[in-house]
């Protein structure tokens, strides 16, 4: 088949949807940075299932990089995510540059408290002001049905849908399973970071999540399950834990020990930073 349309500019966007619209097609949407992989082909997928057309924007996002971090190192290699589109049957590919979306003058951020409180904010305190604001705007943009979001991103899945109850904006959220390699290493661009040697370690991750997932959903002392999660990552050989945490799944709030819940956290592998969730099964 042939490949997506690729537009770069807000009007073209605007007016290919428009046109779509007209023709009385549903819009699926979502939003990445590149550097695609299996975990973001498995979101199209889902959207081509809740949709007639499925819109895929690419745009590494400044707004949410703080000053010392990976912002120009992040991979960038859009000639082959638009092989990987038209392999998975994408229909638009949306491109812009960054003064397309920030031109001069631009002013405006969207914050959002609730379930952006505490994790990633402790580490990176403007992150999610900067996912808020792009992700309003690619709303606005392209005026989407639904956008699915991976549930890697756990508390980014629970920050855009309190962004769409609060700003009341009509589009579906819809969470999709994090994809993993056989080893059951979460899939993520920055995964291209690690040496073969990094990424063995980096498996533990998840192993390590499951192991203290399972002691919390039979009652262990959330505490004690937790530190002992911490240091045997340590052991495992990552450099540093910035945390590990179990949290109630939709608020991110404190978690009830007799519900279920999600188990999140945040690593460091020699440079790279890695985050990972697991749901807790309820008691």
């Amino acid at each position: 088949m042939s490949g997506p349309i690729v537009v770069d500019s807000v009007a073209a966007l605007r007016a290919q949807i428009r046109d779509w619209r007209q023709d009385g097609q549903t819009i699926a949407m979502v939003p990445t940075m590149g550097a695609l992989h299996d975990g973001h082909i498995s979101l199209i997928r889902i959207a081509l299932e809740k949709a007639e057309r499925c819109v895929v924007s690419i745009f590494v996002n400044p707004t949410q990089f703080a000053p010392t971090e990976d912002l120009d190192k992040y991979p960038r290699q859009l000639v082959r995510d638009l092989d990987r589109l038209r392999e998975a049957g994408a229909h638009l590919a949306f491109t812009p540059g960054v003064t397309e979306m920030y031109p001069a003058g631009f002013a405006t951020k969207i914050s959002v408290g609730g379930p952006s409180s505490g994790l990633e904010t402790d580490f990176r305190p403007t992150f999610f002001d900067g996912v808020a604001t792009v992700v309003t705007k690619l709303f606005l943009q392209a005026a989407p049905d639904c956008a699915v979001f991976g549930e890697k991103d756990y508390q980014q899945l629970c920050v855009v849908r309190q962004l769409c109850r609060d700003l009341d904006l009509p589009v579906e959220i819809i969470g999709a399973p994090t994809v993993r390699d056989p080893h059951g290493l979460a899939m993520s661009s920055r995964n291209a970071y690690l040496s073969e040697v990094e990424l063995g370690v980096a498996r533990n991750l998840n192993l390590v999540l499951r192991q203290t997932a399972a002691k919390l959903a039979s009652g262990g002392d959330e505490a004690s399950a937790v530190g002992e999660a911490a240091e045997a990552l340590v052991r495992a050989g990552f450099r540093k834990v910035d945390y590990v945490a179990a949290r109630e799944a939709v608020t991110l709030g404190p978690r009830r020990q007799d519900r279920g819940g999600r188990l999140l956290a945040a690593v460091w592998l020699g440079t790279t930073r890695l985050i990972d969730n697991i749901e807790i099964s309820p008691a």
